[in-house]
């Protein structure tokens, strides 16, 4: 937590701003400097608030902070590098959402690994009505993650991760495997 910080003078001391009147009172001066420690890491903050809002520079425990305003889903478990990488890149994947791609990026960037994806859908354009539904009848997802050690990975997070970025009305199975082996 951020809060006062030893040896941090304010940029703008109240002492010299007052009156003439006061600028003799000891009293006074001993107050108002109590001020300007009190207000030197308030003045610091807005002076470099700008780097409060980029994910790659903002103080880590305001970075979840961040995450919750632009949506970005994390747990509390992830590393430094992976909280920011989620921060920086909600926005984009909330235009990606529900689609392939925004699904493999969201595995990826919250555990290291594209994932392997097979699903029902598809698209198609015809010249002619009633041509044939491309995809299959059946709507599904399967995401089949592939590590080295399968017991390393969260499940019920990944699981939660793909039901929260899949397609509302796609029922979803997804499967961690070790490396090299068939599913």
């Amino acid at each position: 937590m951020r809060g006062a910080v030893d040896g941090l003078h304010s940029p703008h001391p109240l002492g010299p701003r007052l009156p003439s009147v006061f600028a003799e009172d000891d009293l006074i001066q001993r107050y108002v400097s109590g001020l300007d420690d009190l207000f030197a890491p308030l003045m610091t903050v807005l002076d470099c608030l700008e780097a409060y809002f980029s994910p790659d520079l903002a103080p880590i425990d305001f970075v979840g902070w961040l995450a919750d305003w632009v949506g970005a889903e994390l747990h509390g478990e992830e590393t430094e590098r992976q909280a920011r990488g989620a921060v920086a890149a909600a926005t984009a994947l909330h235009r990606l959402r529900g689609t392939r791609r925004g699904l493999a990026t969201a595995v990826r960037l919250g555990f290291g690994v594209t994932p392997e994806i097979a699903e029902s859908g598809g698209a198609a354009w015809s010249e002619r009505p009633r041509g044939q539904f491309p995809g299959e009848r059946e709507p599904r997802l399967e995401v089949v993650v592939r590590v080295p050690d399968p017991s390393k990975v969260d499940e019920r997070r990944l699981d939660a991760l793909v039901g929260a970025v899949r397609p509302a009305h796609v029922p979803y199975a997804v499967h961690v495997v070790k490396e090299g082996t068939q599913q």
